[in-house]
């Protein structure tokens, strides 16, 4: 449902504004809104010195959230005896700032020499057996890094090297992990100023010697180069703790700076709210109504009479001008999630969320309907509820499904399925209801049954909204809803399920109110009225998708026993059953949200109701506390 509203109006005398703010700030009930500025009442504008201050709180969220950025989320810390100023805290944030960036940038340096130390060391490994252990005269040596991805560039290197120099030379080459190719070059030292002029115009470069080299091959590289990688890591190591030691002590500081800033930018933009004369002061907003004498109360016990908290008549405010607060039983609140995956409904009509809480899991358990696909998915959702806190969409959604998986049990026992026919085959289970697999008309009728029940709902909530501000319109619903009515009863009594003397009174009533449908909407009632009715043939895919499901069921039990290895056809029949779930519960989420959205939504459900969002603390999360 929806709370009722009330616009509440404080007055006091304006010295008192900024404490009457933050009383309201601690309530945490009252939407603000903009206070209308009649007479001597002026829109209560900032100082001079307010606007500064906003400036510099802004500038100190800014610093606050740059150095959340690097040290993570930081806690907010409880409030001290005595808060630092704005300039103060400015200042503990750069200098925390300032030791950040230089770790990161130590951090940056030394992870970029262990890389090159790491493809050093691989480099030492692929060609332990060719590389110098000291320096020579008989041969010349390249490193050299190929571009891994170039299949032939290894080939046009040796073509070309027998060109210049003929085949006085050793070319092994080594994928390395980074995805370049690695390859060691050994040459007569005569050639060595040749070999160097055709590597240079091929593009290819030689992997660079680490610093302090001395000139030594890099065949003696390897115990100097394991011995500084295990120094890097030991000095990365404690880089990590220097960070960690320098979060635990700003963070929390940096957390209830944040907070006290945007909690005062708040109230900064609460008091542009207001309206006031020279003395005194007038602030406006939304409450529920139930909430009223607990904002009355509270205000009264911190201020006495000086301020004055009053109603505003309902005469003197439009009632779709008030926000909208959704409030259902436990049990329907998880399908709010639904509702409000579509604009909310405006202030002073229909919440939705009941009538989908009881359609949209037994439209799911319909298509579902399977005890074994049932069950599955009860786990599934008992699975997703416990990783959920509570109040969140993630536990919402698994209640939600579990209502759908609860369906699914109750239909797939009066199917009579488990698993497709495994349960006619194992436990002699028999339908209750009918049979999916063979009725087909039956179940058509089913479905087309409980969407003519649906959409005459919608009709009818529809004439409930509109005959509370629009007569005529509420006239031309009543009549489209009298009309299907009229029509269900005719197609009754012609298929003598009821009386066939139902069906001339029904064809005269059609005839009656079809001129006054059009004298109420227009023209273009008639095309409405046939898409209402095209509406309820539309729940045919209730039908359709539940037959393809029970049928892919069957189809995965039969693959078991029609191949010829046991082993496989139960692995065949495990997978076709688990891709049919996946359909199964994907296909009835997506079109039980379009037989509510489209089809009985499309009846009575009016969008363009504002969110209700109290004036209260920041908090991290951007929400109200």
């Amino acid at each position: 449902m929806i709370l009722p509203m009330v616009r509440a109006r404080l007055l006091g005398p304006l010295e008192e504004l900024d404490a009457v703010l933050a009383a309201v700030q601690d309530i945490g009930l009252l939407q603000l809104d903009e206070a209308n500025p009649t007479g001597a009442l002026r829109p209560v504008e900032p100082d001079p010195r307010e606007a500064r201050e906003s400036r510099r709180l802004r500038a100190l969220v800014q610093d606050a959230n740059a150095l959340v950025a690097q040290l993570g989320a930081p806690p907010v810390a409880p409030p001290a005896p005595s808060e630092p100023s704005i300039a103060a805290w400015r200042r503990q944030f750069r200098r925390a700032r300032r030791a950040m960036e230089r770790l990161e940038a130590r951090r940056r340096a030394l992870e970029e020499e262990r890389v090159g130390l790491a493809r050093l060391l691989e480099f030492i490994r692929a060609f332990r057996g060719l590389l110098p252990a000291s320096g020579g005269t008989r041969t010349h040596g390249y490193h050299l890094v190929l571009r891994g991805q170039d299949a032939g560039v290894v080939a046009r290197l040796r073509e070309g090297l027998a060109a210049a120099i003929g085949n006085e030379f050793v070319l092994e080459t080594a994928p390395l992990s980074t995805g370049e190719l690695a390859a060691v070059l050994l040459v007569p030292p005569g050639d060595a100023s040749r070999v160097e002029r055709l590597l240079a115009q091929a593009g290819v470069h030689e992997l660079p010697m680490p610093e302090g080299s001395g000139g030594k091959a890099l065949g003696q590289l390897g115990p100097g180069l394991t011995a500084r990688r295990d120094a890097l890591d030991a000095e990365l190591d404690g880089l990590d703790r220097e960070q960690r030691e320098l979060a635990a002590a700003v963070g929390p500081v940096v957390g209830r700076a944040r907070s006290v800033a945007e909690d005062r930018l708040l109230g900064l933009a609460a008091r542009e709210k207001a309206a006031a004369t020279a003395r005194s002061f007038v602030v406006e907003g939304w409450i529920p109504a139930a909430a009223f004498p607990k904002l009355s109360a509270g205000l009264a016990a911190r201020f006495g009479g000086r301020v004055v908290v009053e109603s505003v008549a309902r005469e003197e405010w439009q009632g779709d001008a008030a926000p909208v607060v959704l409030q259902n039983p436990r049990l329907f609140r998880p399908f709010e999630t639904i509702t409000r995956m579509v604009p909310l409904p405006a202030y002073g009509t229909i919440d939705p969320t009941p009538f989908v809480a009881v359609f949209f899991p037994m439209f799911f358990g319909l298509i579902l309907g399977d005890i074994g696909y049932g069950l599955l998915l009860g786990l599934c959702a008992l699975w997703l509820r416990r990783g959920g806190a509570p109040g969140s969409t993630r536990r919402a959604v698994a209640e939600v499904l579990g209502a759908g998986a609860a369906f699914a049990v109750a239909f797939g026992l009066a199917f009579g399925e488990f698993f497709g026919d495994l349960g006619a085959r194992w436990f002699g289970l028999r339908p209750l209801l009918l049979d999916r697999e063979h009725s087909l008309l039956a179940f058509l009728g089913l479905a087309i049954a409980i969407g003519a029940v649906h959409i005459v709902l919608g009709l009818a909530l529809g004439v409930f909204n509109a005959s509370r501000g629009h007569p005529r319109q509420a006239v031309g619903k009543g009549a489209s809803l009298v009309m299907v009515l009229f029509i269900i009863v005719a197609l009754l009594a012609a298929l003598e399920v009821l009386p066939h003397g139902f069906l001339t009174p029904s064809a005269i009533g059609l005839l009656v109110l079809f001129p006054v449908l059009i004298l109420a909407e227009g023209i273009i009632a008639p095309i409405e009225f046939l898409s209402t009715l095209s509406n309820i043939l539309s729940y045919a895919r209730i039908m359709a998708l539940g037959t393809a499901s029970v049928m892919m069921a069957v189809v995965a039990n039969e693959l078991a026993g029609s191949v010829g290895s046991a082993l496989v056809g139960v692995l065949f029949a495990l997978l076709f059953h688990l891709v049919n779930f996946a359909l199964g519960v994907f296909a009835p989420t997506i079109h039980g949200l379009r037989l509510h959205y489209v089809e009985f939504f499309g009846k009575f459900h009016s969008p363009g109701g504002q969110a209700y969002r109290p004036f209260s603390h920041w908090r991290p999360d951007g929400a109200a506390s």
